[in-house]
């Protein structure tokens, strides 16, 4: 990914063409090869990648190979009453994303935001429905219901029991009722009997669940879970991302351990579009400038390391995760104190930058920065 072609060109013409000649511009879009198209939806403005998502031949191979999080602000810019043939060709892993990273506030589930997700799901086609309804947790489909609905089970040894005013069953055990009088709950409906249909034993599942488990124990193995894949994507646990902004005495803020390397960085799976850092001397950020004069496969591991910098603060920073603008600011803030780091490392050192950043982690010269000027780096105090 990191050594994609730039395509702003490209970009600019397939949205004119859009606004002036449809069949051209689908023509123009089929004339590119499969990253040249992901690469044209990912660049584009949040809000106009729809329409590029359009003119695709085949979106449902592009919708799938979007990273999960630029999946989240496509959705978001265009209105999830409006995504719905976006839902219908995301993978089970991004829509699973998507809940993880929009349907939680640091620690707290974020249930009016799931809410809308959960109804936006429940307009998409049986077979897609139920591969998503299968990739979630049980535990967050137990806490979604939770929140929805009341559940009473029909007794097997009282014949006078009567059912809740106002319930529902879909089977004659299990009965359950809106917890608000004005919810007319239809996407609860049309999940539960999706699965009462298709998996019987997970619907079981969810009923006993509502009726018997702890909603706290329930949420708590929920943000395990989430948190857990979260750090698949590069996004670690906020402790573990504070680290970035420990304190360094002055004396060993130049410290350089014997042997040190540090470019031997394993690519992931990133969650979001960064085809490309800043480089060259243009750049006004000193570790740019240096990340250009690497070797090819320095640049890519200096990458990899850089955009895992940034996840790091955006979690510290505790950034909204499902927001567009919280990359290009994370990345702005890593490439900042990164720099002051690098120049003071290098300068006490005796050695060039770029010797440094062969020698220094990304993260560790972030944090140098960051102690420079604790007041102005550290993160954002807690609302």
């Amino acid at each position: 990914m990191a050594n994609l072609p730039a395509v702003p060109e490209k970009l600019r013409r397939l949205l004119a063409l859009r606004r002036s000649d449809r069949a051209a511009a689908r023509q123009a879009m089929a004339d590119l090869s499969d990253s040249e198209q992901l690469a044209v939806v990912c660049d584009a403005p949040v809000g106009r990648r729809a329409e590029l998502l359009d003119l695709a031949p085949h979106p449902e191979k592009l919708v799938p190979a979007v990273p999960p999080a630029e999946l989240v602000f496509t959705i978001k810019a265009i209105g999830l009453e409006s995504a719905t043939w976006l839902l219908e060709l995301a993978t089970p892993e991004q829509v699973t994303a998507a809940i993880d990273l929009d349907g939680w506030r640091g620690h707290t589930p974020e249930r009016r935001r799931r809410d809308e997700w959960m109804a936006a799901l429940a307009e998409i086609e049986d077979d897609a429905l139920a591969r998503d309804l299968d990739a979630l947790d049980d535990e967050i489909l137990v806490d979604w219901l939770g929140y929805r609905i009341l559940v009473d089970q029909k007794p097997d040894d009282d014949e006078s029991w009567q059912p809740p005013e106002r319930s529902q069953t879909l089977e004659g055990q299990f009965y359950f009722v809106a917890l608000r009088e004005d919810d007319d709950l239809s996407e609860i409906v049309r999940c539960l009997r999706l699965l009462f249909e298709r998996d019987y034993w997970s619907y079981f599942r969810m009923m006993q669940g509502i009726l018997h488990e702890l909603p706290t124990e329930n949420e708590e193995w929920a943000l395990r879970w989430r948190n857990a894949r979260l750090q698949d994507l590069g996004f670690p646990p906020w402790e573990e991302a504070m680290e970035l902004y420990q304190h360094i005495t002055p004396k060993n803020r130049a410290r350089i351990a014997p042997e040190a390397t540090a470019l031997d960085v394993t690519e992931w799976h990133l969650p979001v579009w960064v085809p490309q850092l800043p480089a060259g001397r243009e750049s006004r950020h000193l570790v740019f400038q240096v990340i250009s004069e690497l070797e090819p496969e320095e640049r890519r591991s200096a990458f990899y390391a850089f955009v895992a910098v940034a996840n790091k603060i955006a979690v510290a920073d505790r950034m909204d995760l499902s927001d567009a603008e919280t990359t290009p600011a994370a990345i702005e803030k890593a490439a900042i104190w990164t720099s002051r780091g690098l120049e003071l490392v290098a300068k006490e050192n005796a050695l060039s930058p770029i010797e440094t950043l062969r020698r220094v982690s990304l993260e560790r010269l972030f944090t140098v920065g960051a102690n420079l000027d604790p007041a102005s780096a550290a993160p954002p105090p807690m609302k």
